[in-house]
């Protein structure tokens, strides 16, 4: 218990502090981008990773609590109804908390394959929704706000991203604590029983609907607070942000951080944030990475990111975690060769593929090839052979020091 008191406390102390550590211009635009992320990936766990629900429509709740807190700023700005920027989470919450009430008291029982076709039905529901009902939706336009037009609280205005970024800080503590105290409760174990064995967890006396569906309400509340923060910071809600592309966003999230951790959603939530913002900078096939990033989670390292370092845990325990620094770095670097040899080929394929016929150079890591001549092609591709080749080489010698590194004496 002293432990995670520490550990939350570390985090809260981070969380403070990030902002004047990282200087950098689109710093604090990113880390407000990441701190939506992981209230959004925290929420999906609740569903996948502890509740075995798998949902194609989670950005649903996420969206539909940022169409409405939304509407709540607008009013505020006129002057109907006193609501200051910091509780418009608030807002989303119950919007969040209400439809998920509503979808969840059919959705909720049925489970497996069947659940995840009503949930991918209710995102198609949805979608076609926001063009029938512009009014509340915008159309394809979506809807806009003006934050600094809100209320001040004690005085304080929320008109920079740095301050936007404490709300959002704030917020999303507040919900990882709450959604950590939920797993914790009866009714969080309970869940755990029906996603592992739902038959033995009715032989005990719990109805499985009531508790998926006690999950299911909790998961939308949560969705709705970062839906609330989303509108709160971008200051505009169109229908993509509760349509396929979000859920799906928010499934890689939770793959490649580790499903049924706790630390695992946050992880992918910071990770995939991070690709997206920098990789969007750089090359416009970023889509394509991160699919190769989530096949590879789900092909190689299913338990996700959070999943290897716990691996590790024995290691560490044993103090034997130096032994694995060598055979590591070798992989890593044989690894990275591959990653820059293959991805040398794809950037010149889509140059080929979607550049005009006049133009022939291309800056690949900063460097310019020709990339009609057959010189860069040959280099990429021995780059990746040998990435490939050396990797075969050494993972099974980077597997076997981690097997001598975990087992006990």
């Amino acid at each position: 218990m002293n432990r995670r008191w520490v550990v939350w406390a570390a985090a809260a102390a981070v969380l403070a502090v990030l902002p004047h550590v990282v200087r950098t211009p689109a710093a604090v635009p990113v880390m407000n981008q990441m701190g939506i992320a992981v209230v959004f990936a925290l929420s999906y766990n609740m569903l996948l990773g502890q509740g075995g629900m798998l949902s194609f429509g989670h950005a649903v709740y996420f969206g539909l609590g940022g169409f409405i807190a939304a509407h709540a700023l607008n009013l505020a700005g006129k002057g109907v109804l006193w609501l200051p920027v910091p509780l418009l989470p608030l807002v989303g919450a119950l919007g969040g908390l209400c439809f998920g009430a509503l979808y969840g008291s059919f959705s909720t029982t049925r489970a497996g394959t069947v659940f995840a076709m009503i949930s991918l039905g209710m995102a198609e529901m949805m979608a076609a929704s926001s063009l029938i009902l512009d009014r509340f939706f915008g159309g394809e336009e979506g809807i806009t706000t003006n934050r600094a037009k809100a209320p001040t609280l004690l005085g304080l205005d929320f008109t920079t991203d740095r301050k936007v970024y404490y709300v959002i800080a704030l917020w999303a503590f507040a919900s990882a604590v709450l959604m950590y105290v939920f797993s914790r409760t009866p009714v969080g174990r309970m869940a755990n029983a029906v996603r592992d064995n739902p038959e033995r967890a009715e032989f005990v006396g719990y109805n499985q609907r009531s508790v998926r569906f006690v999950s299911f309400c909790a998961a939308g509340l949560f969705a709705g607070i970062g839906g609330g923060l989303f509108a709160l910071n971008y200051e505009i809600l169109t229908a993509e942000n509760m349509g396929l592309t979000a859920s799906g966003a928010v499934l890689l999230m939770t793959f490649i951080g580790g499903i049924g951790t706790f630390v695992g959603p946050i992880l992918g939530a910071i990770v995939f944030t991070f690709l997206q913002s920098m990789l969007s900078d750089y090359t416009s096939i970023w889509l394509l990475y991160l699919g190769i990033l989530f096949l590879t989670a789900v092909l190689f390292v299913p338990a996700g990111l959070a999943g290897v370092l716990f691996l590790h845990a024995p290691a560490w325990h044993a103090g034997r975690l130096g032994r694995l620094y060598g055979p590591y770095l070798l992989a890593g670097l044989l690894a990275l060769a591959a990653a820059v040899g293959m991805v040398g080929l794809l950037e010149m394929v889509h140059f080929i593929v979607s550049a005009p016929a006049s133009r022939s150079t291309k800056r690949l890591f900063w460097v310019a090839v020709n990339v009609r001549t057959l010189g860069p092609w040959l280099a990429f591709a021995a780059v990746a052979a040998a990435g490939i080749l050396g990797l075969r080489w050494s993972a099974p010698r980077a597997a076997a020091a981690f097997t001598e590194a975990s087992r006990s004496r």
